[in-house]
């Protein structure tokens, strides 16, 4: 299997990447490669084999960057805010796939975050914000989150890989392209991460405008996949929710409480709002 990790930060970010990526179990076949997405920075190294591919700043362009290098028959693609388990690549074969399973969907956990802990995160703690269930959910148009996926190498090259312009959204354009080519989906909540949560409101927002953002692209693209709801009733709906929770949380002087009362809406609607914002990043000039 090759694992391929798209990255896009500062020195530190790199080197604490590095060491959860350590904790994975390779094969004599297997390999790793973190892809380097961030600007600038073609000279630097790590502790993990490293590819710098910034011509465009996406983590699906990175992604297949990343694929290009590898021969194996399966490429896992892992983001780069989780921390993967020891056995994560022999957990995705058991049991062993069927021939027309192009995708296993491994489980993602979000990280613990004990009450008293910074709101955005125990937030996402307590919502499972990032579980696949959260997007194998819906029926139809079901799709797993990137974050921790397996995918058969002659599939994903058939299908010429994800979107290299696509900011978000592309793990479901992929999985749709995929059904629509005849091949399957299996689960392997075994085969797990830790996803590692933003500790800041700042980045929990921005997190969720770029998930807005690629889910009107996929509702452009595939109507009926991610509607948009209208804003007007929207925040009518956020005012609401928000302060019958705080009344209930002061009632009860439940910290928990109130964090859903704030950070639900701030998420809904945050998501609305990412879908004014454009989905489709061009190559850097010159490039």
């Amino acid at each position: 299997m090759d694992v391929v990790v798209p990255f896009h930060g500062d020195r530190a970010e790199l080197d604490e990447l590095a060491a959860r990526m350590a904790r994975l179990e390779l094969g004599e076949r297997d390999s790793l490669l973190v892809v380097d997405n961030t600007p600038g920075e073609d000279g630097r190294e790590a502790a993990v084999p490293l590819l710098h591919a910034a011509e465009r700043e996406t983590p699906a362009y990175a992604r297949n960057r990343g694929a290009a290098r590898g021969e194996a028959e399966w490429i896992v693609f892992l983001d780069a805010d989780v921390a993967p388990s020891p056995g994560l690549l022999d957990r995705y074969f058991s049991p062993a796939p069927g021939e027309r399973t192009a995708l296993l969907s491994g489980g993602i956990t979000d990280e613990p975050v004990p009450r008293g802990g910074p709101p955005a995160a125990r937030y996402v703690h307590l919502r499972e914000l990032m579980s696949q269930e959260d997007t194998l959910r819906i029926g139809r148009w079901a799709f797993p989150k990137t974050a921790n996926v397996a995918c058969r190498r002659a599939a994903f090259e058939q299908l010429g890989g994800f979107r290299d312009e696509l900011r978000g959204g592309e793990d479901a354009d992929l999985t749709y392209r995929m059904s629509e080519a005849g091949w399957a989906l299996e689960r392997r909540e075994e085969a797990s991460v830790v996803h590692l949560s933003r500790h800041t409101v700042r980045g929990f927002v921005r997190q969720k405008l770029v998930h807005g953002s690629g889910l009107a692209w996929v509702e452009r693209h595939y109507p009926g996949a991610a509607p948009a709801r209208r804003m007007p009733g929207l925040l009518w709906w956020g005012v609401r929710t928000a302060v019958r929770g705080l009344g209930r949380a002061v009632r009860t002087r439940d910290r928990d409480e109130a964090l859903w009362a704030v950070f639900e809406p701030l998420e809904v609607i945050t998501h609305e709002l990412g879908r004014r914002l454009p989905n489709e990043r061009p190559p850097r000039p010159g490039r």
